[in-house]
C-alpha cells in the first residue's frame, strides 16, 4: 500500500485521504490542486473503488486527460476505467445511454455553433414579423444559452437584455426558442447546452435513471468548482446524493468567469447544502517566492465574502520583493517593459521564461509594436494579434486611403463595409471611379456617392462629411481624431450592426485605443502605418529556437499557468480594474483577476503604474494607480522611477489636457442604419 504522507504535504494527505462523507478542498493559487486530486482517486483505488463507480468532473478535455496520464503513473492502467471528462462530455455519455427517456434517438446529433447559427437564422426569417430589426442570431443564441445556464426562465434574461439590445420582445425570443427547440427534435439533435440541460432533466425526470447512476457512481470529484454555474452544480449535487461522496476542489479567490454563468455562490455555500462537510485548506504554494505572496495576501484581505486563506511559501525567501515601475505614459511603459526583458535575459531566463499579462486585448498595443520593433520574438495566447483582428484592419485600410489614393485593396476593404456592397460591387466600384479615389477630393466623392445603391446611399453623407474633416486633422498633425472622426460618423454604428453590443463595444474600446496608440506615434501617420507594416511583415522569431517565445496574454487566459518572470502593465485605476467596474462600483471580481495574475510568477513579479493615458485627441488625462496596488503596503513592493524619456510625439505637447476625461466617454453616433 503506498504511504501518501511521504508523497504530499500534511494537507494534501489529509484531503486524498479523507474518510467518507463531503469535502471541500480549498486549494489556493500554487498548491498542488491537481497532485491532490490525482492522489485522491489513487487513494480510492487502492481502497478497493472500482475505478468505473469513480467520476471526475473537469471544465476542460486537456485537465481530464492530465489527470488520467498522471493517475496511471501512480495506479497503472486501470486508471482509465474511471469515468472521467467535461460536464459536456459526461452528459453527452449519459444521454447516448438513456437519452431515449426523453426521447432522443442513441445516435442523436450534436448541433455546433455554425449550424446552430443557420438554425436560429431560418427561423427568425420565418417566425418574426421584422426580421431586419430583430436581433442577430448570435444575439439571440447567447440569450437562449444564459437561460439554460443560469437555470432562468428566457424570458427574465430576454428582459433583461432589452437594455441592450431593441427591436424584440421577450416573448417574440421565447417563440423563436420553442421554434428552435421544435426544429432540434425533428433533427433528432441537441446543441451544446442541452447536453447539459438534458443531462440534468434525465436525471430529474427518470426516477430509474437518477436511481441508477446515483447507486453507480460510488464517489464524485469535481475539478475548479468554483467555476460551475447553477446547472453543474444542482447536477453534481443530484448525482452523489445517495453516498454522500462528493469532493468538490476549487478555490474562491480564483473565480474569475462570472461574465459567462459561474456562480460564487456554489463554493461559498457547499457547505451549507452539504451538512458535515469536511473543509480543507491548501495553502501552502510551491510555486511563487515569498515576495509575490505576500502581496497577494495583501490585495485579497479585501474581499468581502469568501473563505479565509493565506498563502503560505515554500520556497526561501530571497530577499525580492515584487517591483512597481511608475512610468509617464504608456510609450515609457512599453519601453521600460522591453528594458526589463533585456535585463532579464541577461540574468538567464529565456523569452519562454516570461510572460506579459494584461486586463484587456487592446492594453497590449503599444507593448506589442515595441517588442515587434525591436525583434523580441512572442506568441499571443489570448487570441490573435491586434493589428490581426478584422476590425483594425477595417481601421487600417480606412486610413491607407486618407494617405493613398490608389491604395485598391484599401478601397476595397473600405467599401465592403458598406450595406449593400460586397466583393464584386467594391471591385466594380474601384473600376468605375478610374482605379482611384481621392478622399479629399469633394468631386471624388460625390461620384463615388452618385455610384452607390439605395442601402448605401443614406450613410455616405457622413462619411463624405468624416472624409472632409479628415484633410484638416492630418494638416494639424490630429491623427487620432482621423479614427475618433471615423467611428462617430460611421464605424462604431456598423460595429454595432455587425456584432451584440456587448462585443461591439468591446472593438470600439479597441478602436479608441488605436486612436490613442496613433496620437503617441512619432512621425505622424505615415510614420504609424509604416510601424503596422513592421510589425505584421517582420520575422521577429527568425533568429530564435522554435520555443524560446516571450508569451502575451490576458489574465483570463492566464489562469493556470505559470512564468518565472511577469509583468503587469497598466496597474491603474479604470484599467485594471476596468474603467466599466469603476463605473459600476463592481470590484469584487476584478480584485480576484488581479489576484490570478499576481500568483502567476514564479521567480520575478514587474508591476508598472503609468501617470497619465494618452487619448485620441492628443491630450492626457492623469490616471491613479489601482485600487489594488494601493491596498498592498508600501513595504511590500520596491517602488522605483522609470528614469527613461521619450519626447513628445510631434505635433503633439505633452503637457496639454484633453478636453475629454476618458476614451470611453465620447459618444459613438449610432444614427445611421441601426438596427
Amino acid at each position: 500500500m503506498t504511504d501518501f504522507s511521504k508523497l504530499l504535504n500534511p494537507e494534501q494527505c489529509a484531503a486524498a485521504t479523507a474518510p467518507d462523507g463531503p469535502i471541500l478542498v480549498l486549494a489556493a493559487a500554487g498548491t498542488g490542486k491537481t497532485r491532490t486530486l490525482v492522489h485522491r482517486v489513487a487513494y480510492l483505488v487502492e481502497q478497493g473503488v472500482p475505478p468505473d463507480r469513480i467520476l471526475l468532473l473537469t471544465f476542460t478535455n486537456r485537465a481530464a486527460r492530465e489527470m488520467m496520464e498522471r493517475a496511471e503513473k501512480v495506479v497503472g492502467p486501470e486508471a482509465y476505467a474511471i469515468w472521467s471528462g467535461t460536464f459536456h462530455s459526461i452528459c453527452a455519455r449519459f444521454l447516448r445511454r438513456y437519452g431515449t427517456f426523453l426521447g432522443y434517438s442513441s445516435g442523436f446529433s450534436i448541433v455546433d455553433e455554425d449550424d446552430q447559427k443557420k438554425l436560429l437564422n431560418e427561423i427568425i426569417k420565418a417566425t418574426v414579423k421584422d426580421p431586419k430589426s430583430f436581433p442577430k442570431k448570435e444575439v439571440v443564441a447567447k440569450m437562449i444559452s444564459e437561460a439554460a445556464n443560469e437555470s432562468k426562465p428566457l424570458a427574465d434574461i430576454a428582459a433583461r437584455w432589452q437594455s441592450r439590445e431593441a427591436g424584440f420582445t421577450p416573448e417574440e425570443i421565447v417563440a423563436v426558442a420553442a421554434a428552435y427547440d421544435k426544429r432540434k427534435r425533428e433533427l433528432d439533435a441537441m446543441d451544446f447546452d442541452d447536453l447539459l440541460v438534458n443531462g440534468l432533466k434525465l436525471l430529474k425526470t427518470v426516477d430509474r435513471v437518477r436511481e441508477m447512476l446515483q447507486e453507480h457512481f460510488l464517489y464524485v470529484l469535481v475539478d475548479e468548482y468554483q467555476d460551475t454555474n447553477g446547472l453543474q452544480a444542482e447536477f453534481t449535487d443530484i448525482l452523489a446524493a445517495r453516498h454522500r461522496n462528493i469532493m468538490a476542489v476549487g478555490d474562491d479567490f480564483q473565480c474569475i468567469y462570472t461574465w459567462r454563468g459561474a456562480q460564487i455562490e456554489n463554493i461559498l455555500d457547499f457547505p451549507k447544502r452539504w451538512e458535515g462537510c469536511q473543509i480543507v485548506k491548501l495553502e501552502r504554494n510551491y510555486r511563487s517566492v515569498p515576495g509575490v505572496l505576500e502581496v497577494a495576501n495583501a490585495v485579497m484581505k479585501g474581499v468581502s465574502q469568501n473563505f479565509e486563506k493565506q498563502l503560505r511559501p515554500v520556497r526561501p525567501d530571497m530577499g525580492a520583493r515584487p517591483i512597481l515601475y511608475s512610468v509617464h505614459d504608456g510609450r515609457v511603459q512599453a519601453a521600460e517593459i522591453l528594458n526589463r526583458i533585456q535585463v532579464s535575459r541577461e540574468s538567464g531566463y529565456r523569452y519562454s521564461d516570461m510572460a506579459v499579462l494584461y486586463r484587456s486585448h487592446f492594453q497590449s498595443i503599444e507593448i506589442q509594436m515595441t517588442l515587434a520593433r525591436q525583434g523580441v520574438p512572442f506568441r499571443i495566447t489570448s487570441g490573435v494579434g491586434v493589428f490581426e483582428q478584422i476590425h483594425v484592419k477595417d481601421v487600417l485600410a480606412y486610413l491607407r486611403l486618407l494617405l493613398c489614393p490608389t491604395d485598391e485593396l484599401s478601397f476595397r476593404r473600405f467599401a465592403t463595409l458598406l450595406p449593400g456592397v460586397g466583393e464584386k460591387t467594391a471591385l466594380g466600384l474601384w473600376t468605375k471611379m478610374g482605379r482611384r479615389f481621392d478622399c479629399h477630393d469633394a468631386a471624388d466623392r460625390d461620384k463615388l456617392g452618385g455610384l452607390l445603391g439605395a442601402k448605401a446611399k443614406p450613410v455616405w453623407p457622413a462619411l463624405s462629411q468624416c472624409f472632409s474633416c479628415s484633410a484638416e486633422h492630418l494638416e494639424n498633425s490630429e491623427i487620432g481624431a482621423l479614427v475618433d472622426d471615423f467611428l462617430d460618423f460611421f464605424y462604431a454604428a456598423h460595429l454595432h450592426r455587425e456584432w451584440e453590443d456587448a462585443d461591439a463595444d468591446e472593438r470600439v474600446a479597441d478602436v479608441r485605443e488605436l486612436a490613442a496608440q496613433i496620437a503617441s506615434t512619432d512621425g505622424g501617420l505615415a510614420g504609424f502605418l509604416a510601424d503596422v507594416a513592421l510589425y505584421t511583415n517582420l520575422d521577429a522569431r527568425r533568429n530564435e529556437p522554435a520555443g524560446d517565445r516571450l508569451t502575451l496574454s490576458t489574465v483570463h487566459q492566464a489562469k493556470g499557468m505559470e512564468w518565472p518572470v511577469v509583468f503587469l502593465p497598466w496597474c491603474s485605476q479604470g484599467m485594471f480594474p476596468s474603467a466599466k467596474a469603476v463605473e459600476e462600483n463592481r470590484f469584487e471580481e476584478e480584485r480576484r483577476l488581479f489576484y490570478v495574475a499576481l500568483t502567476r510568477a514564479k521567480d520575478v513579479l514587474y508591476l508598472f503604474s503609468p501617470s497619465v493615458r494618452v487619448l485620441s485627441d492628443g491630450g492626457i488625462v492623469p490616471v491613479e494607480p489601482s485600487m489594488f496596488v494601493k491596498a498592498v503596503p508600501a513595504e511590500l513592493l520596491e517602488a522605483r522611477r522609470s528614469t527613461i524619456y521619450l519626447p513628445p510625439p510631434v505635433g503633439r505637447s505633452p503637457y496639454r489636457r484633453s478636453d475629454r476625461q476618458t476614451a470611453a466617454e465620447k459618444p459613438a453616433f449610432k444614427t445611421y442604419w441601426r438596427r
